[in-house]
């Protein structure tokens, strides 16, 4: 995008390499950002799925390990209890039964069970010594659940978590038997392998929520009970035996799976969290996102290099632009590459050259403000000073010049007349003059067309000004000079001016149009200019013109002359110098002495020539 501003110059607002770089940026998060989001949302559902296949499977095999193990305690304890009773306790069958059984069950810390009306109690001192632990307390904690024990003398199998009596890991199942019930303290060692300690966490629960194995031991010890958990509540209400459910836990998401064990209505729990599952995926995703931000940021600074190579050589290209259309023609380009911008780089330079032939071939300002379509085509009235110089006795400095270097005296004669221009034109452009055209020897410019300051007397000032810049720079030029030398001719010239409305516009046909102006006021001009051989003065202007600048300058009146296609006599005065000037003349002979201007020595004109434009009022 780019933005107007004063001088019809364009400011950029977004550079290339900026769009560029918002270009690349947008393909590579769009292209990057999807496929790392499609894949990690691709892979977050397959480990979703795996994950919760995975922890039912861990759910159930620790379930099948559970209910194994508990329907091994019970069943061997059985056989021992029956085996006791049936040799009596007394008896060394039954103590070497005892023996045996604990020798082939270490996990078995004691077992107590009725006869009768007194209760029988079996240690297994070799549980308690290696885990200096005090055997009495198998006793007390018989004595504290007596109410289990009543409940499995009634029929009910009971396991229950005793590891705040034993501060270690240790549970009682309580279960019937023909002769009464009876209660078996036993390690849950052999089932840590199973429940874990890994990604997939379980826990065994019995019918009231206590926690009677978990990897947080501080939860058995402390005898944590979760029946008040909306997923415990789940589980009990819940009519299939073994599912997968997730769930929230203190507001961590779960992938949850149970299993409800035979076993006196005890239930395996095995969990994943959530941002467990993940890690990898996670992990891979924000290292694909430094990824994709390390691409970016080499992209970037690529691309902003890449962009320079382009935009400098555009920058330059641009400000060559602005340069023309400013109305400077001669820029340089050095073309960097062999690219498309090399090539447009040698095409601009090329057309900056063509402009710059084509500027010194017509009037530059002109052309530019047509460029820019300041000046459209067809008539615009203005309120003009129009401005004629003419070189004195040029035929004849010819003719000397000729006769001296013979064929070489057409290139002498143009060197010579450009370096009088060379003076004359810096005049006419320093006070905001257009050069209209050249005529041989012969320049038209006017003030107040192209350029106007806002008033015509002050485009009339300016003209008049130019006027006398020109005399000015005219002796410098001359000192030295000759009117008969033929290497550098002294120059003399006549300047006329005149102001009045004319119309100003593009003249000409399809081919080839020039800006000028037309009218009255400029014929008059042109006539003025040929007086000033007549009343032998160098600058001529009109009654038109003096009233505009007569307290600015120093005239002198001269015969008024009744002037071709006109009826009253047009006033005309010469100009001698600025009116605050202190240096310089001061009168119409001064000034003639100065210029080398021979009084004219009569004012009679031919009024039979054939080219005759204008007569001297009052004379016939």
């Amino acid at each position: 995008m780019a933005q107007k501003i004063d001088g019809g110059l364009m400011k950029v607002r977004f550079s290339i390499g900026f769009k560029l770089i918002t270009i690349i940026t947008f393909i590579v998060l769009i292209s990057l950002g999807s496929i790392i989001a499609l894949a990690s949302w691709l892979v977050r559902n397959d480990l979703r799925l795996m994950a919760e296949d995975k922890n039912f499977d861990a759910n159930l095999r620790t379930a099948a390990a559970a209910e194994t193990a508990f329907e091994n305690i019970n069943s061997n304890s059985l056989i021992l209890i029956r085996t006791i009773t049936a040799v009596g306790s007394r008896s060394v069958l039954a103590s070497d039964a005892v023996e045996f059984f604990f020798e082939r069950n270490p996990q078995i810390a004691s077992i107590f069970f009725t006869t009768g009306a007194s209760y029988e109690i079996l240690l297994n001192y070799d549980f308690f010594d290696s885990r200096n632990m005090d055997s009495s307390l198998a006793g007390v904690y018989r004595d504290i659940n007596n109410t289990a024990m009543q409940r499995a003398i009634a029929g009910e199998t009971i396991l229950l978590n005793a590891a705040n009596i034993f501060s270690a890991p240790i549970l009682a199942l309580f279960i019937p038997w023909d002769g009464g019930g009876a209660g078996i303290l036993f390690s849950p060692s052999d089932l840590n392998d199973s429940f874990g300690r890994g990604v997939n966490q379980s826990y065994l629960l019995n019918d009231a929520g206590d926690v009677l194995i978990h990897a947080n031991f501080d939860l058995v010890r402390s005898n944590a009970n979760l029946a008040d958990k909306a997923y415990t509540r789940f589980i009990w209400d819940s009519p299939e035996r073994s599912k997968q459910v997730s769930h929230d836990e203190d507001g961590v998401k779960y992938y949850g799976a149970f299993t409800k064990l035979n076993t006196a209505g005890a239930v395996v729990v095995t969990n994943i969290e959530y941002k467990k599952v993940f890690e990898g995926i996670d992990a891979t995703t924000r290292r694909n996102i430094y990824l994709t931000i390390s691409v970016l940021s080499i992209s970037i600074i690529l691309i902003w290099f890449f962009a320079k190579s382009i935009s400098m050589p555009l920058k330059a290209l641009a400000a060559a632009a602005q340069d023309i259309e400013g109305g400077k023609f001669d820029v340089e380009l050095t073309p960097k590459g062999h690219d498309e911008i090399g090539v447009l780089t040698s095409s601009f330079q090329r057309m900056s050259n063509a402009l710059s032939v084509f500027g010194r071939f017509t009037n530059r300002e002109v052309a530019v403000r047509a460029m820019r379509g300041e000046i459209k085509p067809g008539g615009t009235p203005k309120k003009a000073t129009i401005f004629f110089s003419d070189i004195r006795d040029f035929t004849r400095i010819c003719e000397i010049i000729t006769e001296k270097y013979a064929e070489e005296a057409s290139d002498r004669i143009v060197k010579w007349l450009n370096e009088y221009f060379t003076q004359m034109i810096p005049c006419v452009e320093r006070t905001n003059g257009v050069v209209d055209k050249f005529v041989g020897d012969a320049v038209m410019a006017h003030w107040g067309t192209v350029y106007t300051t806002g008033s015509t007397r002050k485009d009339a000032y300016n003209c008049i000004r130019a006027a006398l810049m020109m005399r000015t720079a005219l002796r410098r030029m001359n000192k030295g000079r000759t009117r008969s030398s033929p290497e550098k001719p002294r120059i003399r010239i006549g300047m006329g001016i005149n102001t009045g409305s004319v119309t100003a516009g593009q003249l000409g046909s399809n081919m080839h149009m020039e800006y000028t102006v037309i009218g009255d006021p400029v014929n008059l001009a042109s006539r003025l200019e040929s007086l000033t051989k007549v009343f032998g003065a160098d600058i001529l202007i009109t009654e038109t013109t003096w009233n505009l600048i007569k307290k600015r300058f120093i005239t002198v009146e001269m015969p008024s002359v009744r002037v071709k296609g006109k009826e009253q006599p047009v006033r005309v005065f010469a100009v001698i110098n600025y009116a605050k000037n202190p240096k310089g003349p001061k009168s119409l002979p001064r000034l003639r002495r100065i210029l080398g201007i021979k009084p004219p020595e009569n004012l009679k004109i031919d009024t039979n020539s054939i080219e005759q434009k204008y007569i001297l009022a009052g004379k016939k």
